[in-house]
């Protein structure tokens, strides 16, 4: 790994977003930095234990989702990267199949969820993930997106509160075997 992160800088460029007085807080991930790589490549392993290898974040392609052209929030709670959730313009992924059933597409004005992940030991506790996605929504519609897109596995789409529309369903989304639903929000 140390090869593939030479021109990374030993310190990650953040910028807070929010933070709380129990030692959580959301970041901007400006630029990545060395300190930052091994808990996000670890928080990466919980989404390819779910999905597979194909969906995970490794250092071949963590600086394709962690750059100046996404929006990738950082969820830290003390002091330590627990979550994490990355939008990227749609256009970004024009050279996709999926891509060709959004209407949106060239419009510059939705942005796709490439991942969304809290460590498993801060799921169902302290609102971390709620709160990590409600800013990341926030600041997506302050930037100009109206519209929010992503992949979930089939069925996720009814837990959504705000009223969502199914593009598409993927029998067998990237060899998971799991149908998953290409749906779309508006912000």
């Amino acid at each position: 790994m140390e090869q593939l992160t030479l021109n990374i800088s030993n310190k990650s460029e953040v910028k807070i977003i929010a933070a709380s007085s129990y030692n959580f807080q959301i970041e901007l991930l400006e630029k990545m930095g060395k300190d930052d790589l091994p808990d996000i490549l670890n928080i990466s392993k919980e989404l390819s234990e779910i999905y597979g290898n194909h969906i995970m974040i490794d250092e071949r392609n963590v600086m394709k989702y962690f750059n100046e052209n996404t929006l990738p929030f950082l969820a830290r709670y003390n002091k330590k990267i627990i979550g994490y959730i990355i939008g990227v313009p749609l256009e970004h992924f024009n050279e996709e199949s999926w891509c060709k059933y959004d209407t949106n597409l060239n419009k510059k004005n939705t942005i796709y969820t490439y991942a969304f992940i809290i460590k498993k030991k801060h799921r169902k506790s302290g609102g971390y993930g709620k709160t990590l996605k409600m800013i990341y929504l926030n600041w997506a519609k302050k930037r100009g997106f109206e519209f929010v897109t992503g992949h979930v596995a089939q069925s996720i789409v009814k837990n959504f509160k705000a009223k969502v529309e199914t593009i598409k369903v993927f029998s067998n989304w990237y060899g998971t075997n799991i149908p998953f639903e290409y749906y779309r929000r508006k912000l």
